[in-house]
This record gives C-alpha cells, sequence and structure tokens, in this order.
C-alpha cells in the first residue's frame, strides 16, 4: 500500500519540476525577446520605453518592470539615447523631426504615462491594503486584549457580587436573629414585670 503512495507523490514532484522548468524556460525566452526589443529599438533610432519594449517583445509593463536584467536594460537604452541626442542635438539630421515622428512618440509617451498611473495606483492599492491588514492586526490584538481584561474583570466583579450577596445574607440572617432575641427578650421583661409584686 505504501508503494502506490511513494509513487504518486514522486509524480507529483515530477509534475510540479516540469512546471517549473517551463515557467524558467518562458521567463528565459520572454527576457530574450525583451533585450532584444530594446537592441532593436536602439539601432532603429526609436524611442524606447517600457511600453514600447513590452510591446515589442509581446510581454507584460509588469515584466519589463520587474524583470531587473530587462529593466536595467531599458534604462540604459533610454540614458544612451538621451546622451546620442545631445550629442546630435546640433546636427541637422537631430534637429529635424517629422510630425508624424513627433505624433508617435506623444502617442507612446501617453501610453507610458497611462501604464505608470495604473502600476502606481496598483502599488497604492497594495501598501493601502498591506498597512490596514497590519493596522487591523494590531486593533484585532488590541481588541482581543481588552476583550480579555473586559473579562477578567466581569469574572471579578461577579465574584464581589456573590460574596457581597452572601455577606449580604448573613447580615439579614443576623438581623433577624436580633430582632427574634431583642422580642424575647421584651417579653421576657414584661413577664418579669408582672411578677413583680405592686407596693
Amino acid at each position: 500500500m505504501k508503494i502506490p503512495a511513494a509513487s504518486g507523490g514522486n509524480d507529483r514532484s515530477a509534475r510540479v519540476e516540469r512546471l517549473r522548468v517551463s515557467r524558467a524556460k518562458d521567463s528565459e525566452n520572454k527576457t530574450r525577446r525583451a533585450l532584444d526589443a530594446v537592441d532593436a529599438l536602439l539601432r532603429s533610432g526609436r524611442r524606447i520605453t517600457v511600453t514600447q519594449v513590452a510591446r515589442e517583445a509581446a510581454v507584460s509593463t509588469w515584466f519589463v518592470y520587474n524583470q531587473p536584467q530587462v529593466h536595467q536594460a531599458v534604462q540604459d537604452g533610454i540614458s544612451a539615447q538621451r546622451t546620442r541626442g545631445r550629442q546630435n542635438s546640433h546636427t541637422p539630421e537631430a534637429s529635424q523631426a517629422s510630425p508624424a515622428g513627433l505624433r508617435t512618440d506623444l502617442a507612446l509617451a501617453r501610453e507610458e504615462i497611462k501604464d505608470l498611473k495604473k502600476e502606481r495606483d496598483r502599488l497604492r492599492n497594495r501598501v493601502r491594503l498591506s498597512l490596514g491588514a497590519e493596522l487591523e492586526g494590531v486593533n484585532q490584538h488590541e481588541l482581543i486584549e481588552r476583550v480579555q481584561q473586559i473579562e477578567q474583570r466581569n469574572t471579578t466583579l461577579e465574584q464581589a457580587l456573590s460574596e457581597t450577596r452572601d455577606r449580604i445574607a448573613a447580615l439579614e440572617g443576623q438581623l433577624r436573629e436580633a430582632e427574634d432575641d431583642l422580642t424575647a427578650a421584651r417579653a421576657s421583661l414584661r413577664r418579669a414585670m408582672r411578677a413583680v409584686p405592686s407596693p
């Protein structure tokens, strides 16, 4: 009976390993495509942006931002284009840009801004949720402590109330006994007074 279980565990481990290898290979392919896209944009002189690289490589902007090698290549490409732009800013070819090219750059810049805003909003939401969870955890812990304190206080008060009720019952019993003794003493005194002969 133990052999099938071991075999099942081995099959599961093999599936997990195949999945891991597949994901690693997919990540490598995406990384290669993204790096090739950066090189192609550099060679063609087109503007390098995260959005453009993602589009050329058929990957998500999230992948470009979160893959260190790709993100660094994009940053290096942007820096290289800026440097070349400054170096060539006095040449006639660089100083002349077609309206279509400018419109394309503007559209790409707007798309990148939208992507950045979405990413910013996602990060803000994640930070808000994380902080909320932390604060909620702190408040929950404090509430648990407060409830425990209240329960302990309630138990103490219940004990004190029970003891007070017992004392009241005991005092009431003593009072009844005292009243009975007083009544008996008065009756005895009256009998004694009657027994005394009149002068």
